[in-house]
């Protein structure tokens, strides 16, 4: 399926012929700080967490240290999933809203929404949007291409939207 040809696709396909070039790790260790969300949230990531694909861009799950339902990863240097994080500050900044940040971009893929960040050291890290938790990946630098990125959302679009309803995250994650 070709992602770039629906609507609100058309914004992720210059994000990620822009940002994944150049990469680094996610972590390069097998340790992951693991979010502590809210009662509400946290039945929402551990039903997240059972649907998880097997797979992701071909990578195989192998979940970072310490184990929890609220975290995943997929190969190594691993793509890494957190569910219940803390709503990033960019989600309200307003020149990210009017999309003068050119660091920050919002897009869809599969019909799940994302907030997708460059970050200071060259990484892309994607965030949901509009769903009922937040659900954060960071993708490492071997993921150098946007067919990569993208295919990474796609893998994982499926279990976002059956395990995370949309609607308003709270604040705190």
């Amino acid at each position: 399926m070709n992602i770039f040809r629906h609507r609100p696709f058309g914004l992720l396909a210059p994000a990620l012929l822009l940002a994944v070039a150049g990469c680094s790790p996610a972590d390069d260790s097998d340790t992951v700080a693991v979010p502590t969300p809210d009662a509400k949230t946290a039945p929402l990531c551990r039903d997240l967490d059972k649907v998880l694909p097997r797979k992701v861009d071909g990578q195989t799950r192998a979940d970072p240290e310490p184990r929890s339902a609220y975290t995943a990863g997929w190969g190594s240097p691993a793509i890494i999933l957190r569910c219940g994080i803390v709503r990033p500050p960019e989600m309200i900044d307003p020149d990210v809203a009017q999309g003068k940040d050119p660091d920050t971009i919002g897009g869809g893929v599969n019909g799940v929404e994302w907030l997708m960040e460059k970050r200071d050291d060259g990484t892309w890290r994607f965030t949901t949007a509009n769903r009922r938790a937040y659900v954060q990946v960071t993708l490492p630098e071997k993921l150098s291409g946007a067919d990569d990125s993208a295919q990474v959302l796609m893998d994982l679009a499926p279990a976002v939207k059956k395990a995370i309803p949309k609607g308003i995250a709270s604040m705190r994650g």
